[in-house]
């Protein structure tokens, strides 16, 4: 390979990792082509992407931003990377590998944050990010609610004392 071509993929690798937030690598070596195409066009659906690199390209590419994810560059990798959800993506890529016990997490960064193997399973249980901030507006606007219906109770018990002295002058 050109050392141009090269220096264009790191850059371009670059680019991708430092505008998504999060991602996870990725051991595809049991995968066939037919299942690799199948998983780019799950990821390209949701809006993820998914970038097939080799090591040492990978690792300039990094740089010295995350030290602990070396060790995993070691066989075939894959990056997947998302700017948005990235629960949402880790459980993309554990159904997936669940249909054919063909991908295997080597390690991952969410959110500046490194991602041990063992620690993907637990990420995959969590809710999505706008699942957790719908539950947050949910708790915030709860107490508010409530107190609503504190007030209007003595106007509603007031209405319905009404209509029933209504009900008897009536009858």
């Amino acid at each position: 390979m050109k050392k141009e071509t090269k220096y264009k993929i790191v850059t371009e690798l670059e680019q991708a990792l430092s505008q998504n937030n999060s991602f996870y690598l990725i051991d595809y070596k049991q995968m066939t082509a037919w299942e690799m195409v199948e998983l780019r066009k799950a990821l390209k659906r949701h809006g993820f992407q998914l970038k097939v690199v080799k090591n040492r390209l990978a690792l300039r590419a990094l740089g010295d931003r995350f030290p602990e994810l070396k060790p995993y560059f070691r066989q075939k990798t894959a990056i997947a990377m998302t700017a948005d959800d990235p629960i949402a993506l880790a459980r993309l890529l554990k159904d997936f590998s669940q249909l054919g016990k063909v991908l295997e997490i080597k390690a991952g960064i969410i959110e500046a944050h490194y991602l041990s193997p063992e620690m993907f399973g637990e990420i995959v249980k969590l809710n999505s990010k706008m699942d957790l901030i719908a539950r947050i507006g949910y708790m915030m606007s709860y107490p508010l609610l409530q107190f609503l219906r504190t007030l209007q109770a003595p106007l509603t018990n007031m209405g319905a004392l009404l209509s029933v002295l209504k009900q008897k002058k009536e009858s």
